[in-house]
């Protein structure tokens, strides 16, 4: 197998805060990437290298496992070219027939948007259907105002004059994993989460949080507005056109690998969830790693930020079988207490600790 991994896998990190969408563990790495020429080029004029022989079948997806034992928050971003934006790999047929599947059953939770954010959707579509064929010409072609998709046969206009706000995203999910969770600055320059196409998110999200401020969507992480908030509001102000940051986040999943999750990997007590006073049955089978690599960059027409995720699954069977089982273990031990709580250990930590610390079997 081929593997574009865009850079070497990150196994050096350091637990941080929470996400946007997820509210797990942010990961800090450790060291920093040289700037591509081009990269903080205001004007938008990116230097994108074509991966001109690539085939996304013989792509292996990037082996990130961004955990170590530290009681540590902070935001832990890097920067990082454009070009890198965009992410695809061997798996990239079957998450888009999944993404499609999701947006048909579930459109009023996958999409959400404000009138705000119209301008912002059509320039960010206009950025990410220019970068494809740019970047993967093999599996992309732009041909006048039709883009077309050579692995799924698709073709998309990019015709911005002929297309809704919502066609837009439902085009970007039908040609990307990525979801996109689109932040526009309002009357006193605060940024408020306006508009998103969300195939995959790991929970904490809902259409009511359309119009919230970053501080607003994450009350109820711990910790967040202590250690995090402040740093990431001086963050977003100080992100310009043409800076592209990314940072990692991870969490634990023990009910099956879905990718589409609402909520239900956590636990809020603001909502009155109540949890059981016994740890609930697991089924090790179910049990997966959830990472996320996540990209922020702004837009130069709208000044819109851009949060971008990108998920990746690996079942504790295949983190254990590598070796890995021990780290883990040890970096979900040490979180915080309340931190713990907010991400359901005490439900399932007895199961999974010994689980990962067992020595795999020849």
């Amino acid at each position: 197998m081929v593997e574009y991994h865009h850079g070497k896998a990150l196994m050096e990190m350091i637990p941080l805060g929470i996400s946007s969408n997820t509210a797990a563990w942010l990961l800090a790495t450790t060291g920093k990437k040289k700037e591509q020429p081009g990269h903080n080029c205001p004007t938008g004029e990116f230097t994108i290298t074509p991966l001109t022989d690539f085939d996304y079948r013989m792509v292996n997806p990037i082996d990130y496992r961004p955990f170590k034992t530290m009681q540590h928050v902070s935001m832990g971003i890097k920067k990082m070219p454009k070009e890198e934006w965009i992410r695809i790999d061997r798996g990239y047929l079957d998450r888009i027939e999944e993404r499609k599947q999701v947006m048909q059953t579930n459109p009023k939770e996958v999409f959400g948007s404000n009138p705000i954010v119209d301008p912002a959707i059509a320039e960010l579509y206009e950025e990410v259907m220019d970068l494809l064929p740019r970047r993967f010409p093999t599996m992309f072609d732009l041909r006048g105002k039709t883009l077309h998709n050579k692995a799924t046969n698709q073709s998309y206009s990019v015709d911005l004059a002929g297309l809704t706000p919502l066609t837009m995203l439902r085009n970007l999910g039908e040609n990307v994993e990525e979801d996109f969770y689109i932040m526009c600055p309002d009357a006193e320059n605060e940024l408020r989460l306006q508009g998103y196409i969300a195939c995959f998110p790991g929970g904490f999200l809902s259409p009511s949080r359309v119009g919230m401020s970053m501080r607003e969507i994450h009350q109820p992480v711990p910790g967040f507005d202590a250690r995090i908030g402040k740093g990431a509001d001086r963050f977003l102000v100080r992100l310009e056109p043409g800076d592209f940051v990314g940072r990692m986040n991870w969490s634990l999943q023990t009910d099956g690998r879905d990718l589409f999750r609402i909520d239900g990997n956590n636990f809020y007590p603001e909502k009155d969830d109540q949890l059981p006073l016994k740890p609930r049955a697991v089924n090790l089978g179910d049990c997966y790693l959830r990472v996320e690599h996540q990209t922020l960059t702004r837009l130069a027409r709208s000044r819109a930020v851009i949060f971008c995720v990108r998920s990746y699954m690996t079942s504790l069977q295949d983190v254990r079988a590598e070796g890995n089982g021990p780290a883990l273990a040890d970096a979900i031990e040490s979180m915080p207490e309340k931190l713990g709580v907010y991400k359901m250990r005490p439900l399932w930590s007895e199961t999974i600790y010994p689980y990962l610390r067992q020595q795999q079997s020849l």
